[in-house]
């Protein structure tokens, strides 16, 4: 059973600011990592800003996982994303 993808609004916000290729690359990254998450994801060191990234080429994914519930908390480059 795929686990539901749950969005903050500064994520979404992220996602609006992508280009048209990287929003096709990420909806179907996300979609693969509802499938199983722990299995295409690495915990973060530091969970001040999320528990797990997903990486999507360039791009970063920062999740929390809450039961079946996964929580995008932020997207972006990954020179940028960390800060």
């Amino acid at each position: 059973m795929p686990y539901r993808l749950v969005y903050t609004n500064r994520a979404a916000n992220d996602i609006e600011k992508l280009d048209i290729v990287a929003r096709r690359r990420l909806k179907k990254a996300l979609e693969k990592l509802a499938s199983s998450p722990l299995d295409y994801s690495t915990k973060l060191i530091d969970p001040k800003i999320g528990e797990y990234r997903f990486r999507i080429g360039d791009y970063r994914v920062i999740f929390d996982l809450i039961g079946e519930e996964i929580i995008i908390l932020r997207v972006g480059h990954r020179r940028e994303i960390y800060r």
